[in-house]
């Protein structure tokens, strides 16, 4: 199909772009326009202003602050994958990046657009919040820090405001951590049934659920049981604890059930070896 008339403006900083974001009653951001391209070819999405920051200098790469790692939300998945800062102090972002869709997808899509796009069934905001990220947005009263858990509101909602632009992404470093990504999905490029996130830090495992409900789910009882010494398996039994799984044509809650337990078992085992 063909996506319904639309205006477009390209900002040339955050500002810019904040104020295009007020000229117009619905006005989106594009950024690598994997996930809203498709929605507007068949008509789900209909902005009347899309407003290109894909040129905003600044908004890309990691950076080191201390023990935190700063991410510009335009930093595309591809490069995420590959940077080796990202790779040696916080491997689980890195892979997860490395896991989004097919390379063409990778190679355009960015970290900005996937969180604030927030699909349940993505790979990135079950990663931000298996890390405890924080995320920086940018709207006309000044920029505000929203924590991970705060930001994804419901499937496709999140705290972002009609007037704010997500500009970086920030993470907790955890050098040496153990940590497990799984995924589970019937062909490699897919979006996953059910997936999982998780790493061993001080404290405790964090563990994170992605396609359990309509948002990425902490299972806090897993981590719970787990820190308390419970084994891989008797943890797992706590997965489903606060979940919300559909019927879909890809599975069926109950399937998605079965699933979760099984892959937050093999991820809980791989941070106990």
């Amino acid at each position: 199909m063909i996506p319904s008339e639309f205006d477009y403006e390209v900002a040339e900083s955050v500002e810019h772009a904040i104020e295009l974001l007020g000229s117009h009653e619905d006005a989106r951001l594009l950024a690598g326009g994997q996930s809203l391209l498709p929605l507007m070819k068949i008509r789900l999405a209909s902005p009347a202003l899309l407003v290109d920051i894909g040129r905003v200098s600044g908004l890309a790469g990691v950076r080191e602050d201390g023990d935190t790692l700063a991410i510009g939300a335009l930093a595309r998945h591809e490069d995420l994958h590959r940077d080796a800062t990202l790779a040696r102090r916080c491997p689980l972002l890195a892979h997860a990046a490395g896991s989004v869709g097919d390379p063409q997808v990778r190679h355009r899509g960015t970290l900005g657009g996937s969180l604030a796009h927030a699909d349940p069934a993505a790979d990135l905001p079950a990663a931000l919040l298996a890390l405890d990220g924080e995320l920086v947005l940018q709207g006309p009263g000044g920029a505000r820090t929203v924590p991970a858990r705060d930001f994804f509101t419901g499937s496709f909602t999140t705290a972002l405001g009609a007037q704010e632009v997500l500009t970086e992404v920030r993470v907790p470093a955890t050098d040496g951590a153990r940590w497990s990504y799984r995924k589970f999905h019937p062909r490699s490029q897919d979006w996953a049934i059910v997936g999982v996130a998780a790493v061993a830090v001080a404290g405790g495992p964090r563990v994170a659920l992605m396609n359990m409900g309509a948002t990425p789910l902490r299972a806090a009882a897993v981590e719970t049981a787990f820190a308390g010494g419970a084994d891989p398996a008797a943890a797992a039994e706590c997965a489903l604890d606060g979940t919300a799984p559909i019927d879909d044509p890809f599975a069926s809650a109950d399937y998605r059930r079965h699933i979760a337990r099984v892959l937050v078992r093999r991820a809980l085992e791989e941070l106990a070896d």
